[in-house]
C-alpha cells in the first residue's frame, strides 16, 4: 500500500531551535557554506540576477556541485560558475567555468571563491567577480530591502527523518552596478538585482515535481513569489512563498494568506512542459485584519527553455531516457502588476518588467 509522507515549511519553535536560527532575525553566517563538508546527497548554490537599465538581464550562479543534467548530489565537491546575459535584441551570452579544484567556501558569511571567480557579501552589500573565457564581469549589489526568509527557510520532506530544501533570499532587492567586458567591449550599467542562497541534502527531483519562482519591482513595490509543488510521494503538497515590500519595508509575508493561480496554460513547444501565460499570487489577510494585494505575472517571452537530458552525456544519457527523465527549465520575461485591494487603498495597479522561471523536475501532472 502506497503511503504519502508529509511535506511542510519548518515554522514552529522547535524548528528554529533545530536549525539554530532566530525568528525575525538573520545572521551573516546563514549566507555562508551550509552543507559542510559538501558530502554525498548535498547540493548548494549562491544565485544572483539583475535587470539592467538597457533592458538586459544577467544571471550568475556559483554552485558547490554541478548538478545540472547528469551531475548528481552524490558526486564529490566540484564547483562551477555560470554566467548568462540576455540583451533586448535577443542576443544570448552564456559561459560556464570548467570544473576547478581551486576553490574555497566560508562558513561565517558569503565568501565564495571558484578559481578567479568570487562572490562576497554580508547581507547588506555584495561584490561579484566573474572571469570566464572572454567574459569578465564586476558587479556590486547594495541592499534596498532587508534580508528575509519564509519562516525558517527550510522545507521538510518526509515523516520520520525528513530531507530538506532550504532557501534564503539574502538580498531581496538591491541597487546594481555592473561592468561587463564581453568580446573586447566594455559597458557599465546600473540596475536592480537580487541574491539568494539554496542548499539541501537530497536530489531535488526526488522531492519536488516543479516550481514557479518570480521576483520583480514595480513602482514602490518589491515582490518575491514562488509556488513549490512536491512530488507525489509527498502528497503533491503545494508550498506558496510570498514577500512584498513597499519603500524598502516588508508589508506582507505570511504565505498562509496566499492563493496561487495560473491561467492560459499550454505546452512549451520545445520542452513539452505546461507553461502558464498568467500566474497570480493573491495575498488576502483582510479576515485577519491585514491587507489584500494581488500580484500578477504576464509572460512576454521565454528566454531560456532547456531540457535537462540534453546536457547528460554518454551512458548516463541512455539511462536517463530509459527511466523517462524529462526535467526542464524555463526562464521568462514579461510584466509584473501589483494591486492593493484593501478597502480604502489606492486600487491603481503598478506595472513593470519582471523575470521569473519554471523548474520542472518531475513528470507532467495531468
Amino acid at each position: 500500500m502506497f503511503t504519502k509522507e508529509t511535506c511542510r515549511m519548518a515554522s514552529v519553535p522547535a524548528d528554529y531551535e533545530r536549525f539554530g536560527i532566530a525568528q525575525g532575525s538573520i545572521a551573516p553566517w546563514e549566507d555562508g557554506f551550509r552543507t559542510d563538508p559538501g558530502g554525498p546527497g548535498t547540493f548548494e548554490w549562491w544565485y544572483f540576477d539583475a535587470v539592467l537599465e538597457d533592458g538586459s538581464t544577467v544571471v550568475i550562479n556559483f554552485m558547490v556541485k554541478d548538478i545540472r543534467g547528469g551531475g548528481g548530489v552524490n558526486q564529490p565537491v566540484r564547483p562551477v560558475v555560470t554566467f548568462e546575459l540576455d540583451r533586448p535584441d535577443g542576443t544570448h551570452v552564456e559561459r560556464t567555468t570548467p570544473v576547478l579544484d581551486d576553490f574555497s567556501f566560508s562558513a561565517d558569511r558569503c565568501d565564495v571563491r571558484v578559481g578567479a571567480n568570487t562572490f562576497v557579501g554580508d547581507l547588506h552589500a555584495y561584490a561579484i567577480h566573474v572571469e570566464i573565457e572572454d567574459v569578465v564581469a564586476e558587479v556590486t549589489l547594495t541592499g534596498r530591502v532587508p534580508s528575509w526568509r519564509p519562516d525558517t527557510g527550510h522545507m521538510l520532506f518526509g515523516s520520520d527523518r525528513p530531507h530538506l530544501f532550504a532557501w534564503l533570499p539574502s538580498m531581496p532587492q538591491g541597487a546594481v552596478e555592473a561592468t561587463l567586458m564581453i568580446d573586447g567591449q566594455t559597458r557599465t550599467l546600473a540596475g536592480t538585482g537580487y541574491h539568494d542562497h539554496n542548499w539541501g541534502n537530497a536530489a531535488m527531483q526526488q522531492l519536488i515535481n516543479h516550481w514557479y519562482w518570480a521576483r520583480g519591482e514595480a513602482g514602490r513595490y518589491c515582490v518575491i513569489a514562488s509556488n513549490i509543488t512536491a512530488e507525489r510521494k509527498y502528497g503533491d503538497t503545494e508550498i506558496p512563498i510570498f514577500m512584498l515590500a513597499k519603500d524598502g519595508k516588508i508589508v506582507a509575508d505570511d504565505s498562509s494568506f496566499v492563493r496561487f493561480e495560473k491561467t492560459d496554460e499550454h505546452p512549451d513547444p520545445f520542452t513539452g512542459k505546461p507553461v502558464a501565460d498568467i500566474t497570480v499570487y493573491d495575498y488576502d489577510a483582510t479576515a485577519d485584519g491585514g491587507e489584500h494585494y494581488r500580484v500578477t505575472f504576464a509572460r512576454g517571452y521565454t528566454i531560456v527553455n532547456n531540457r535537462m537530458i540534453d546536457s547528460v552525456k554518454g551512458p548516463k544519457h541512455v539511462l536517463a531516457k530509459l527511466v523517462g527523465f524529462d526535467g526542464s527549465y524555463m526562464r521568462f520575461t514579461g510584466q509584473v502588476t501589483v494591486e492593493h485591494l484593501t478597502d480604502g487603498a489606492d486600487p491603481a495597479p503598478v506595472t513593470a518588467p519582471a523575470l521569473w522561471e519554471l523548474m520542472y523536475f518531475g513528470k507532467t501532472r495531468t
